[in-house]
């Protein structure tokens, strides 16, 4: 949710800060600010709003220094305002202090401080944690560390202190942070995108650790202070990938990026030799062999795809399979043991509930395997094995090329459980995985049609509610076409199986009510049909998109969007990318923020 960057350098902070901030933009937040440390002491701007108003207040009052910290919020305690605002400074003004995640027993904290004469002046929880800091003794990481020790919940942190100019101190338990440096310079960010314009070598950070970067480099520790080595990984993501590149927003960049991002995912995963290749760890014979319960655990558009896996692997595996939100599977008791196979489904692999599900799971004795776009993030490291995406970043907070990138892996993932159990011989397996490899090709063919899409919105833009419908793997895809309708437009949305039209939905349908029928010859197209004649009976405006373009279709729809029909696997591909497209030009047509609506965070790391 939160954006952290943390610089120490040759040179000056404060365009290094802002520069990694507005990289963070896509996270969702509401306000931002900066703390410097420059020959004058401490310098901080803080305020509401977006950066740019930051940075406006800045070219006024640079803040001058080689040292620094900086922060976009996402309000949790306390309204969005300048006060409330990181970097928070305590009573002495000597430190500044940023900070991702929840301090849960902030309440209990503050009175304690108030009674030790300590003056607050935000609502935030954040701010019980810099005035533990100035009551410690010490170097800033002992002071930090100390501190750490007093409190309860989540947090990654940028400290700085004027007492000592040259170093930044970070540390993290449940919210992500990196580590990154050249020959002369060190960074903290709370994720790549933000440092990735000077630095490929990342650290990252694991719970119950501890940073200080300075002028002879870095050194990690854990919260005991006991020295911990960390091996740099290589990032190989383009920075240009993450810039515009024309497109009028990066969530249009990203859903024309799907071709390329889901050629990606497929390269090299043909099945030769024993079978699918796992990107980290290895998903052992015998653990498959021997599971006969399979969760899949995830959140928001991870767990759509979630549900499309489940309908393509149930075609050829044999034991249950429950497709879990991991809010309220992290809650519940279920079965889990060594019998079982969990797998994780993450974007960004630092979703806090997600990764509390598969903690949950490990803890039960199960096999966990997960589905990732970020290398090295914190779910690949809690997981036996990991199957990457290779997406690249994903800016826009409504995700696109990710969910179809998730599709086309847990098919690949479906089909390698389905060997080991021996559900599907090796070549079998090959000869499925082959079909994956027209994805790219139908993509590209559904991003040519958006003249008719913008078509479409022109339409429909100004209507307040609208019904997704779909049966078997379309209804996945109609709660993900609800989902990213709402997202960024503002429009309410629904998604439903078709089937269940009778059963509550159909009380609403007037004709004012858009409903978008999914309908697909490969599964029950009969049954859908008729519950679209029971929209139509009662004046819905229906607007379908279908692979099977009949003199009936015709007939039934106010709009069509006539699809390519191919295999049942490859149908939630061929379809999602026209409700994308539909989703994206109803929002331009509204003139909302397309890839930061309000009130949301690309990466969800506190509970």
């Amino acid at each position: 949710m939160c954006g952290i960057v943390g610089y120490r350098g040759e040179r000056e902070a404060q365009p290094v800060i802002l520069s990694g901030l507005k990289k963070l933009e896509y996270r969702g937040y509401d306000s931002a600010g900066v703390a410097i440390i420059g020959d004058g002491g401490l310098g901080v701007e803080k305020m509401e709003g977006k950066i740019a108003r930051l940075e406006d207040a800045l070219m006024e009052s640079p803040k001058s220094g080689k040292v620094g910290i900086g922060h976009t919020r996402w309000a949790t305690h306390g309204e969005p305002n300048d006060v409330n605002a990181h970097p928070h400074q305590g009573c002495t003004d000597k430190y500044g202090l940023v900070h991702n995640g929840i301090i849960e027993n902030h309440r209990k904290l503050r009175k304690e401080l108030e009674s030790r004469g300590h003056e607050f002046s935000s609502d935030t929880d954040t701010e019980v944690l810099i005035h533990l800091i100035e009551e410690q003794e010490g170097p800033l990481e002992a002071k930090v560390r100390s501190s750490l020790n007093e409190v309860q919940g989540t947090f990654a942190i940028g400290v700085v202190s004027a007492e000592e100019p040259t170093k930044v101190v970070g540390a993290r338990r449940g919210s992500p942070l990196v580590v990154g440096s050249t020959e002369n310079e060190q960074f903290i960010a709370s994720d790549i995108p933000a440092i990735l314009d000077y630095t490929r070598e990342i650290i990252y950070l694991e719970d119950g650790q501890l940073v200080s970067i300075t002028e002879s480099g870095i050194e990690i520790t854990d919260f005991e202070g006991n020295p911990v080595k960390a091996e740099p990984r290589t990032i190989d993501w383009d920075p240009v990938a993450a810039k515009k590149e024309g497109y009028r927003h990066f969530m249009l960049k990203e859903i024309n990026e799907q071709p390329q991002a889901v050629g990606d995912t497929l390269r090299g995963r043909n099945f030769s030799g024993d079978g699918l290749r796992m990107d980290e760890g290895e998903l052992r014979e015998e653990d498959v062999e021997e599971a006969n319960k399979i969760f899949i655990v995830a959140c928001g558009t991870s767990y759509f795809a979630g549900r499309v896996a489940k309908y393509v692997w149930e075609e050829y595996l044999d034991v249950p399979i429950e497709v879990e939100i991991g809010s309220e599977f992290r809650y519940r008791s279920p079965p889990l043991d060594e019998d079982s196979l969990v797998v994780g489904v993450s974007q960004s692999g630092e979703t806090a509930d997600t990764l509390a599900g598969l903690e949950k799971s490990r803890e039960g004795g199960a096999t966990v395997v997960s589905v990732v776009n970020v290398l090295g993030s914190t779910v690949t490291r809690r997981s036996d094995a990991v199957l990457y995406t290779h997406a690249g970043p994903e800016i826009g907070v409504a995700s696109t090329k990710a969910f179809t990138s998730q599709l086309v892996a847990l098919s690949l993932l479906g089909l390698e459980i389905a060997r080991m159990k021996g559900r599907i011989t090796s070549s079998e397996a090959k000869k499925e995985a082959e079909k994956l490899n027209r994805a790219p090709g139908l993509l590209r063919e559904q991003l040519e049609n958006v003249d008719r899409i913008k078509d479409l919105a022109e339409v429909f833009y100004e209507k307040d509610d609208f019904l997704f419908l779909g049966r078997d793997v379309l209804y996945p895809v109609a709660l993900e076409g609800a989902l990213k309708l709402k997202e960024i437009s503002y429009i309410h949305a629904e998604g439903y199986p078709a089937g269940e039209l009778k059963h509550g939905p159909i009380a609403l349908i007037d004709e004012n009510m858009p409903v978008v029928a999914l309908i697909t010859r490969n599964s029950v197209y009969d049954k859908v049909y008729s519950n679209i004649e029971e929209v139509r009976a009662r004046k819905g405006k229906i607007i379908v998109f279908t692979d099977e373009l009949t003199e009936d279709t015709k007939s039934i729809a106010d709009e069509l969007i006539h699809l390519p029909r191919d295999d049942k696997v490859l149908t939630p591909l061929i379809f999602t990318v026209p409700l994308q497209l539909l989703a994206y030009h109803i929002a331009v047509l509204r003139g909302t923020d397309v890839d930061q609506p309000r009130n949301l965070a690309k990466s969800v790391t506190v509970e």
